[in-house]
């Protein structure tokens, strides 16, 4: 049976945004087909041509990407300028999963389709956790309703910099609290055996919804709340696109229009004894396996 406009209308914006139609885009939309002022063809080429497309082929790409490369742990991505960050953090997390079992994720709600696809394309045992409705718990991340040791891997994917901050905007309420974020990452320290944290990066720049902190700044941060570094990396936005970046480049980057210009990606351990002794293995073992991003020379 052939598809009425409405119903192709639909199924076009699904495919090529991979999101339902707004009301605007719908009117508008159904109006220029209806009156035979464009075809079902050029339709679709005006969808595929337009901006929003090419962000969702950026992160499809990432995800492709994730696919390809699971668990190889690579570095140096590289993804086009006009993405935003998510572009760079899908894959770079996704490709750190080792097989855990008891995996957690910090603030599902409101991520990626493409990464929540990822997540759980792992195969693990995936819990979601956020304030607002639509994850397994609903809950704040500074307060987490599990036991000690609960989960053998948590993301937190462009979520901490927003903890204890004005979260009106995601039309959720909770106490705010400057050091939000720390008390988030003393939680993840207890329930999780190794934490994958993205952040946005840069300028220091409190924003209400959000705090960026300089790179160092984050790094102070984790390893106050209890965590070792065991592995980072700085991305910058270029105008060649993203990129890994040094130190001093990242430092310098500020937020704007289109998102973060620079973003920190770690991987965080509970800074035991033990870990500490493995990691300092480690790195006498593969001297020149690049690890950090954030060491100063």
């Amino acid at each position: 049976m052939a598809l009425t406009d409405e119903e192709f209308l639909e199924q076009a914006w699904r495919l090529v945004l991979q999101r339902e139609p707004d009301e605007a885009g719908r009117d508008e939309g159904l109006e220029r087909l209806r009156s035979g002022r464009i075809s079902r063809a050029s339709y679709l080429a005006e969808l595929v041509a337009d901006a929003p497309f090419a962000r969702v082929r950026a992160l499809d790409d990432a995800f492709a990407y994730a696919r390809l490369h699971a668990r190889s742990r690579p570095r140096d991505l590289r993804a086009p300028g006009f993405a935003d960050e998510r572009a760079i953090e899908i894959p770079w997390v996704l490709t750190r999963y080792d097989g855990e079992r008891r995996v957690l994720d910090v603030g599902t709600v409101f991520a990626e389709r493409a990464y929540v696809a990822g997540l759980r394309e792992l195969g693990a045992e995936l819990t979601t956790v956020d304030l607002a409705d639509g994850a397994d718990v609903v809950a704040d991340v500074r307060d987490l309703p599990f036991e000690d040791g609960a989960f053998d891997l948590a993301f937190c994917v462009s979520t901490l910099e927003h903890v204890g901050r004005d979260n009106s905007t995601y039309a959720v309420d909770a106490p705010r609290e400057e050091a939000g974020d720390e008390a988030a990452l003393r939680e993840l320290r207890r329930v999780a055996s190794r934490v994958l944290v993205t952040v946005p990066t840069g300028v220091r720049d409190d924003q209400g919804w959000q705090l960026q902190r300089e790179p160092l700044e984050w790094i102070e941060l984790f390893e106050r709340a209890g965590f070792s570094v065991y592995e980072d990396e700085l991305y910058v936005r270029t105008g060649d696109g993203w990129q890994s970046g040094s130190l001093h480049e990242a430092a310098q980057a500020t937020y704007g229009e289109h998102g973060a210009g620079a973003v920190l990606l770690a991987e965080l351990r509970p800074a035991t004894v033990g870990e500490k002794l493995r990691l300092a293995v480690r790195d006498v073992r593969h001297r020149d396996v690049v690890r950090r991003s954030t060491l100063v020379p």
